[in-house]
């Protein structure tokens, strides 16, 4: 931060500064802070006057923050967690915890992390409940700045691109990630599908009619990226946002679609279903956990996140 004398500084300004950052909401901040709203704008002002910016401005119901603001909070926001952590050790005991997770994943991952993730929250954290969000963007990075979900498990290649590159651009990026586990994509058809006994060339499969999985409903996938790169394109009858969907119509229809291979398993349809390997090269699957970087020093995040990991190793016992 340029300007402020830190020797000087109220150190509370930065409480209140984190806390309207994670809330968006002068109002949601003063009630997390135990403080009046007026209390709330006037920490903010003279931490505006010590920094030389304005931090947040107002936007419909809530505030915005500044590219100054964006910059400094991340590392702001760690300072506070380390400094809590170690002030209030060992807080957060999950047999006596009651409180509520969010998590978003798609349906696929859920059928296998979450019977494990039950087990593990039953056994060890009884009073705790979990809440699981469909994963509707390949970028849950505003859902989990905002609060949203505590969080995000899926497929985040561009978004741990970015992160990597902040990393090495020598920045401390505002979230933090775990790779959980790796697969591949397959082509699934229904048993006595037209191709599944021929040879699955390339142009058998742009020929034949397709079910895109879209978890945000785009008409452009992955799928399609990689066979436009080969100057190739298909026909996607349907469109759906669910690997469970997916499943059920290919098995029921002539269309033929693209998922990943651990899925098969639990969909109870393997049976119903006949794979092939795909006619060009998909990047292999890669499911990491993804949170903020303040969430990192909280007990019961950190609590989270390893029962996902367990939940995790359990599922895939044997089969990476």
């Amino acid at each position: 931060m340029n300007g402020p004398n830190f020797r000087t500084l109220d150190l509370n300004l930065l409480r209140v500064f984190d806390q309207v950052m994670s809330e968006r909401n002068l109002t949601r901040a003063a009630h997390k802070l135990a403080m009046t709203q007026p209390a709330v704008s006037n920490a903010l002002n003279r931490l505006r006057e010590a920094v030389g910016d304005k931090l947040v401005v107002r936007s419909g119901y809530g505030v915005e923050p500044t590219p100054k603001a964006l910059a400094v909070w991340p590392a702001i926001a760690d300072a506070l967690r380390q400094i809590e952590s170690s002030l209030s050790p060992g807080e957060f005991v999950p047999a006596q915890a009651n409180r509520t997770f969010i998590l978003a994943m798609a349906d696929a991952t859920a059928a296998e992390l979450m019977p494990g993730l039950v087990e593990i929250t039953m056994r060890e954290a009884p009073g705790v409940s979990l809440r699981v969000l469909p994963l509707s963007t390949r970028d849950p990075r505003r859902l989990l700045d905002e609060g949203e979900m505590d969080l995000a498990v899926g497929f985040f290649p561009t978004v741990l691109a970015e992160l990597t590159g902040q990393e090495q651009a020598g920045r401390l990026p505002a979230f933090d990630h775990q790779r959980l586990f790796g697969g591949e994509y397959v082509c699934v058809m229904r048993n006595g599908h037209p191709l599944a006994h021929v040879p699955l060339t390339i142009e058998r499969y742009c020929e034949a009619h397709h079910l895109r999985v879209s978890f945000t409903g785009r008409p452009f996938g992955f799928v399609d990226e990689a066979l436009a790169a080969l100057g190739r394109q298909r026909h996607v009858v349907l469109t759906v946002n669910q690997f469970f969907t997916a499943g059920r119509v290919v098995a029921t229809s002539d269309l033929i679609t693209v998922l990943p291979r651990h899925f098969i398993s639990v969909t109870g349809m393997e049976h119903e279903f006949t794979l092939r390997e795909l006619p060009f090269v998909l990047p292999p699957v890669l499911v990491h956990s993804l949170w903020h970087r303040r969430q990192s020093q909280r007990g019961d995040h950190a609590w989270l996140r390893a029962a996902v990991v367990a939940a995790t190793r359990k599922a895939f016992q044997g089969r990476e």
